[in-house]
């Protein structure tokens, strides 16, 4: 492999382990586990309710680990879980959980659109263009290694 995009690499992943420490510090400021905060993000971003299943896909985090976080906040009284069809579980926000997400991961989405509401056009359309480029190409790949178990 080129020096040069071994280089790029490992600066890019440290970039990104660097954006998750920050993002983690952030959950930790707000008083939240990483869990609890992946929750009450997604909820908060999608207005309010969401499907279990979305959640368990966006978060990237073990069924285990947000089913122990979903507990947490329902003991708290923070959220609600109905059934959509039988099968499917729509996580929602309570009157409370509203007020306490808006509190804490609402606070995060704010400082991310006052971030990227700064950034130019162009450098907002680049970076989502780079980053679909990059999501379709590692996609692609990954069949690649599904062939490759050991």
């Amino acid at each position: 492999m080129d020096g040069n995009v071994t280089q790029f690499n490992r600066r890019i992943n440290y970039l990104i382990e660097e954006t998750d420490a920050v993002y983690h510090e952030i959950a930790v400021r707000l008083g939240l586990s990483d869990s609890v905060m992946l929750i009450l993000y997604a909820l908060e971003d999608a207005g309010g309710q969401i499907p279990l299943t979305t959640i368990y896909r966006q978060t990237g985090a073990s069924k285990q680990t947000i089913n122990s976080a979903l507990r947490k906040l329902e003991t708290d009284g923070h959220i609600l879980l109905r059934m959509a069809d039988g099968k499917r579980k729509i996580v929602c926000l309570t009157e409370s959980g509203k007020i306490y997400a808006a509190r804490t991961a609402g606070r995060l989405l704010a400082a991310e659109n006052e971030i990227y509401g700064a950034w130019p056009k162009e450098d907002l359309e680049a970076y989502l263009r780079l980053a679909e480029k990059y999501l379709t190409e590692l996609r692609e790949k990954s069949k690649e290694l599904e062939n490759l178990r050991l």
